[in-house]
């Protein structure tokens, strides 16, 4: 069963450009100068029913856009979307009630009240009963290791609390779709484990459908099965990371640590340099030539230590980055009289 189905989706944004000075102000307001920027260009993509999939890209590649149009918040220029099929912007009541959206950098509780309280406004919101809210609240509670901090004001929580929090109140109505928009930005190691290991465990126990957006490369290996990525509003890869890593043609690592200083500009000869001091290096090269390689650098270079990884999802992903966007970026400056 599809969950979502995005088809050549598409969100324009106009802003206004306006020169310094008093002249640039009454510019401004006469004929005003409107750049079209397009946030999310023509990106499609299906999620089946209990999928967890990673939705990546650098900053202002559209991926909270995105997720505002699925979720509702946004009406897209153009371009066809459903979430559980329904329409997204129509915000059908049956649609909402099956709906979560969480933001590592917005809150939905009410800062001065305690968490508890919020959770029993959103229980009469959506209609829970006394019964599943008790049972509801305090396995998410329990889950996640919040014990008495939700009777605490959420001004009061620490960065971590809070997000767990907003999680326990996220979750409450046992919603069929959760979009996560970096619920771990910003959170130590400890809290960013605790909750991959509480979303882990719910997408198991419940089969619900998720869709996380995170800078973090450990929380998508760990918690996604697929990954979608876009970049500067456009789809640039669709698929699994084991996928993703086949792109780059059965290359390996090799990571170096020496017992005397190296130049790193004596070793481009062996691989392509990642990254490299005088008393470490990386390097790529091709899987056929891993052995040689490696046995011309032990014989070469003072080498205390050698390790062959495969080569890192993380790099695969910074170096699509990188690269120019297909088609580069899109803009149209027009001159207007009149509102957008």
């Amino acid at each position: 069963m599809t969950a979502v189905e995005v088809r050549n989706l598409r969100k324009d944004y106009f802003a206004t450009k306006r020169a310094p000075g008093i002249l640039g102000a009454i510019k401004g307001l006469v004929a005003p100068e409107r750049t079209r920027i397009e946030a999310v260009r023509d990106v499609s993509f299906t999620i089946d029913q209990g999928e967890m999939v990673g939705f990546l890209g650098p900053n202002g590649a559209g991926k909270t856009t995105t997720l505002k149009m699925l979720s509702g918040i946004l009406h897209p220029t153009s371009g066809h979307a459903t979430v559980l099929g329904y329409v997204p912007f129509q915000r059908k009541a049956e649609m909402l009630t099956q709906l979560a959206l969480v933001m590592g950098n917005k809150n939905q509780l009410w800062w001065d009240l305690p968490a508890v309280d919020s959770f029993q406004v959103l229980k009469e919101l959506y209609e829970i009963s006394d019964g599943d809210f008790k049972r509801r609240c305090g396995d998410l509670v329990d889950m996640l290791d919040l014990g008495d901090k939700v009777h605490t004001q959420v001004r009061k929580l620490s960065l971590g609390e809070r997000m767990k929090c907003e999680l326990v109140a996220a979750f409450l109505h046992g919603p069929k779709v959760i979009f996560l928009d970096e619920p771990t930005i910003g959170l130590d190691v400890v809290s960013q484990k605790r909750i991959r290991t509480f979303l882990k465990d719910l997408h198991r126990h419940e089969n619900c459908t998720m869709i996380l957006t995170s800078h973090y490369m450990q929380d998508v290996e760990e918690l996604c099965e697929k990954v979608i990525i876009i970049d500067q509003g456009a789809k640039v890869f669709e698929g699994t990371l084991e996928e993703l890593g086949r792109r780059r043609s059965g290359g390996r690592m090799l990571r170096l640590q020496f017992t005397e200083p190296v130049s790193p500009d004596d070793l481009t000869k062996y691989g392509r340099v990642l990254a490299a001091d005088e008393a470490s290096a990386v390097l790529e090269v091709a899987t056929e030539e891993v052995a040689a390689i490696a046995a011309g650098l032990l014989t070469a270079f003072p080498v205390g230590d050698i390790a062959i990884e495969d080569v890192d999802v993380e790099e695969i992903i910074r170096e699509m980055f990188e690269r120019p966007a297909v088609g580069g970026q899109v803009a149209d400056s027009t001159q207007s009289n009149g509102s957008c």
